[in-house]
C-alpha cells in the first residue's frame, strides 16, 4: 500500500447492522433474561442514539405493554405488542442525555419498571428556537425534520424536546408505508450535489429492512402504489440532464418496471424559472400519484409549474403555472383563474399533492415571482406560502381556496425548500424549511455556499393550521427539507429480525468518451492532493483536493482493458441546493464515485493530473 494515499474498505450499513442484530440476539439467547431483568441494549442498529431493544423471555405467551415516560403525562409514548413467548421489543422516544424511565407491563399482569441512560445529544441535532401550541393541541406524534445543511434527521414532540434522531445523513422525504416502516434517501451519494446511490426501508428504530440501489441515483420524492411498488425521482444514469425521470420500481426485487422521460411531454427550454439551466430544465421536486383518474403529478421547479401525466401513457393532461413565456402550443394545457378572492400562481414551488376531492396543494416558494427577469422580486420582498388549489378540468379553471404565509413575508420566506400536508378539511401543515438571512435581511445566496459565515441565519418554521388558526408553530435552528407529522408505533411488525436485504443497482457509471494516451510516469500520485478511496461492495469512491482548472481523470487498468472517468476541477454553480448537506466548504474538495456495475477483474487505479498519469498503489477488484 502506498503512504501517499489513504484506502479503506466500509462494509454497507446493512452489513453492519446485520452483524450488530447478530450479536445482540446471540447475547440474549445465552443468557437468562426474564421479564424482570431483561437484556436491554442502546442503539441497537448504530445510527439511533435515542432507541434501544429490549430483550426477555416469558413462561406464558403474554402481550406486553411498553411505556416509555414522557416529562408530564401528555408526553408518553405507550404501545402494546402481541403475544409472545420470546420477546425483542424496540424502544423509541427516549430523551438524550438522561435516566429515562420506561415501564413493561403484562397483559393483565405484572409490571417492571427499567431505566434507560441515554448520551447528551450530540452537535448534529438542530437547536429549538421555539414550540408553540394552543390548548387543543393533544397530538402525540412527533414533527419529523429530514435535512438540508448539517443538522440530521430529528423528530420533536409537541414541547419542541427531540424524541427521535439519526446519526447518519439520509436525506429527502420521510415516507411511511403501509407496513408501518418508512422510505427515505440513502446517505450514499452517487453524483453530487445530492443524487443518492437510492432508497432505505427503514424503521424507527433505525434498522434498514431494505436497501434500494437505482441506475442513476434517487433525489427529492418516492410514492408507494396500492400493490407496493415505488414510484421514485430517478435521473437518466448519463446525467446528461438531471431531475427529468420517474421510475417505477418492483417491490420486491427493485428492478425498473416503468420508467418516465419527462423529455417525451415538456419541451426543455419552456417556460424557464430564473433557476432554469440546460441540464437542470425542469427539476422534478416532488410526485403524487392520484389513482382516482391514474395520473401524476409533479412540481418542476425549474418551469414555475405543477405538471400532470398519464400514468400509462405518459402524455401531458394539464399544468398549473403562470403561462407567461411558454409557447403558444402549450397555452392549452393551462388553467384560467377565477374566483373573487386573492390569486397568485407559485413560482419555484415544492411538495405537490392532490387532496381526496381533487384538490391541487403545494408549497409556493415565490422565488423571484415572475417569470420576467426585468420583474424579478429580490428574496427580502417576496413570500412563501402553502397555497390549495381548486381546478376544474372541464372548463379549464383554477380558483385559489386557501392560502398561508403571505401574510408574514420575509420572515417566512424560503427560496428553495418547503412542503405542505392535508389533513382532512381546514387543517393543514406548512413547512418553510429553507428560511435564510444573510445580516439583516433573506439572503440571496444558498447559504450551502457559504458555510460558516458568521452573517449567515438558517431557519426553519413549520406551522400546523386547523380551522383558521394556527395551533402548532415550531421553528429551528438551519434548514430542513420537510416536515412530516407521525407516530413513533404502528399496528403492525415494528422490528423485523434478519438481515436486511439490499435489491437492485446503480449502473454503469458513464466513462470519457476520448482516453488519453500516456504511459505511468513511475511516480505515486503526490501527498499534496491528500486523495484517498473508499471500497464499499458495490463501488469505490475517490476524494482528493485539486485546484481549479487542473486536468484530472480517474483510470482503472489492468492487461486487457482501460476505463477512464473525468473528474471536474471547476468551479460548481448549483442553480438549486434542495439538499447541501454534501457541499463541502473547500471548493477544491472533489469526490468521484465508480460503480463495479459493468467492470470484472483487478484494476490497478492510477490518476492523471495535467501531463503525469500517477500511480495509486491500490488495485480494485469487480
Amino acid at each position: 500500500m502506498s503512504d501517499k494515499i489513504t484506502y479503506s474498505f466500509c462494509d454497507s450499513l446493512v452489513k453492519r447492522q446485520a452483524e450488530a442484530e447478530k450479536q445482540m440476539l446471540a447475547e440474549w439467547k445465552s443468557g437468562d433474561y426474564t421479564f424482570e431483568k431483561p437484556l436491554i441494549k442502546l442503539n441497537p442498529y448504530l445510527i439511533n442514539p435515542l432507541a434501544a431493544v429490549v430483550l426477555f423471555t416469558t413462561e406464558k405467551e403474554t402481550a406486553v405493554t411498553l411505556t416509555v415516560y414522557g416529562k408530564e403525562e401528555r408526553g408518553n409514548i405507550v404501545h402494546t405488542f402481541p403475544r409472545a413467548k420470546e420477546h425483542v421489543i424496540p424502544v423509541v422516544g427516549l430523551y438524550g442525555g438522561c435516566e429515562n424511565r420506561v415501564e413493561l407491563r403484562t397483559y393483565e399482569g405484572n409490571t417492571q419498571e427499567l431505566t434507560i441512560t441515554t448520551e447528551p445529544l450530540s452537535g448534529d441535532v438542530p437547536k429549538l428556537c421555539y414550540m408553540k401550541t394552543e390548548p387543543e393541541y393533544t397530538s402525540r406524534d412527533l414533527i419529523f425534520v429530514t435535512p438540508s445543511l448539517n443538522a440530521l434527521a430529528t423528530g420533536f414532540d409537541y414541547r419542541g424536546d427531540v424524541r427521535w434522531h439519526l446519526t447518519v445523513p439520509v436525506v429527502f422525504d420521510l415516507k411511511r408505508l403501509k407496513n408501518g416502516n418508512f422510505l427515505i434517501g440513502t446517505e450514499r451519494v452517487l453524483q453530487m450535489p445530492y443524487y443518492m446511490s437510492g432508497l432505505y426501508e427503514m424503521t424507527m428504530a433505525g434498522k434498514i429492512v431494505k436497501e434500494y440501489s437505482i441506475p442513476g441515483g434517487y433525489h427529492h420524492d418516492q410514492w408507494e402504489m396500492d400493490n407496493g411498488d415505488i414510484l421514485v425521482l430517478a435521473e437518466d444514469p448519463d446525467f446528461v440532464t438531471v431531475e427529468d425521470v420517474v421510475v417505477l420500481l418492483d417491490r420486491e426485487t427493485g428492478k425498473i418496471k416503468k420508467r418516465w422521460d419527462l423529455k417525451d411531454c415538456l419541451t426543455p427550454g419552456d417556460g424557464p424559472s430564473g433557476g432554469y439551466t440546460d441540464r437542470d430544465w425542469f427539476h422534478n421536486n416532488a410526485l403524487w400519484y392520484d389513482k382516482n383518474n391514474n395520473s401524476i403529478t409533479l412540481s418542476g421547479r425549474h418551469t414555475d409549474s405543477l405538471i400532470n401525466i398519464d400514468f400509462e401513457t405518459g402524455k401531458l393532461n394539464w399544468i398549473i403555472g403562470d403561462p407567461e413565456t411558454w409557447p403558444e402550443e402549450k397555452l392549452k394545457y393551462f388553467f384560467k383563474p377565477v374566483g373573487d378572492g386573492d390569486f397568485d400562481w407559485p413560482y419555484e414551488q415544492h411538495a405537490c399533492l392532490v387532496t381526496p376531492n381533487g384538490d391541487v396543494m403545494c408549497f409556493d416558494n415565490g422565488h423571484y415571482r415572475s417569470k420576467i427577469r426585468e420583474k424579478f422580486l429580490r428574496n427580502r420582498d417576496s413570500f412563501s406560502r402553502g397555497v390549495l388549489y381548486r381546478i376544474n378540468r372541464e372548463d379549464m379553471t383554477i380558483e385559489q381556496l386557501w392560502q398561508y404565509g403571505k401574510e408574514r413575508g420575509e420572515e417566512f420566506f424560503s427560496s428553495y425548500i418547503g412542503n405542505v400536508e392535508w389533513y382532512g378539511e381546514n387543517h393543514y401543515l406548512v413547512h418553510s424549511g429553507g428560511i435564510q438571512y444573510y445580516g439583516e435581511h433573506a439572503s440571496d445566496k444558498p447559504a450551502a455556499l457559504m458555510k460558516d459565515d458568521p452573517n449567515v441565519r438558517a431557519e426553519s418554521i413549520t406551522v400546523e393550521w386547523l380551522d383558521g388558526k394556527v395551533i402548532m408553530e415550531m421553528k429551528i435552528e438551519g434548514n430542513f427539507y420537510r416536515a412530516e407529522k407521525l407516530p413513533l408505533y404502528h399496528d403492525q411488525d415494528n422490528l423485523p429480525l434478519g438481515e436486511g436485504i439490499r435489491v437492485g443497482e446503480m449502473g454503469v457509471t458513464p466513462e470519457f468518451d476520448t482516453l488519453i494516451p500516456m504511459e505511468p510516469c513511475g511516480e505515486l500520485l503526490p501527498y499534496r492532493y491528500e486523495a484517498q478511496i473508499i471500497e464499499e461492495e458495490d463501488r469505490f469512491t475517490f476524494k482528493a483536493i485539486f485546484e481549479g482548472g487542473q486536468l484530472v481523470m480517474l483510470m482503472l487498468e489492468n492487461e486487457e482493458e482501460e476505463h477512464g472517468y473525468f473528474i471536474s476541477t471547476a468551479k460548481n454553480k448549483f442553480n438549486a441546493l434542495c439538499c447541501g448537506t454534501f457541499i463541502e466548504k473547500d471548493p477544491r474538495n472533489i469526490t468521484l464515485s465508480v460503480n463495479k456495475a459493468g467492470l470484472k477483474g483487478d484494476f490497478q487505479v492510477r490518476v492523471i493530473v495535467d501531463d503525469k498519469k500517477y500511480d495509486t498503489g491500490i488495485q480494485i477488484h469487480c
